[in-house]
């Protein structure tokens, strides 16, 4: 018989699989009683270098995706989870998600989509297959 998960992290965007991982997220967290965690990236391989050296245009950035993910800390809320958390990371999704957040976090199961919507990861490889690959936790892939 498969044990509960205790911590549930979930990495949103605004692609269609993300949007579904989450969903799923949502279901196993209810079912489980589990917290949540919810946890954005701010990819800085999608600024320019100017954008990047402007303070005001990256604080706007991580403004807006705070903002962005609070939306989706009230969907859980709102759907019944008890305990949830919004997490902003910075850099490479993979890569941050993997050896940044899971260790500070301890999740035991990580929900991803399959295709992410910005990156570019979209040219030269997947990030939930990164993922997949080196996260120390049950990983589930959602398409």
């Amino acid at each position: 018989m498969a044990e509960d998960f205790k911590q549930i992290l979930v990495g949103v965007d605004d692609s269609d699989d993300a949007i579904t991982a989450f969903q799923y997220a949502i279901h196993r967290a209810k079912a489980d009683g589990a917290a949540l965690i919810i946890v954005s990236v701010l990819e800085s391989d999608e600024m320019n270098i100017y954008q990047a050296l402007s303070k005001d245009f990256v604080h706007g950035e991580r403004k807006e995706l705070e903002e962005h993910v609070k939306g989706y800390v009230n969907l859980a809320q709102r759907a019944g989870i008890k305990q949830v958390r919004a997490v902003i990371a910075s850099g490479d999704p993979g890569e941050e998600i993997v050896k940044t957040v899971i260790p500070k976090y301890k999740p035991d199961l990580l929900v991803v989509g399959a295709a992410a919507k910005h990156g570019i990861a979209r040219r030269f490889g997947s990030q939930a297959a990164y993922m997949a690959k080196y996260a120390p936790i049950s990983v589930l892939v959602v398409r």
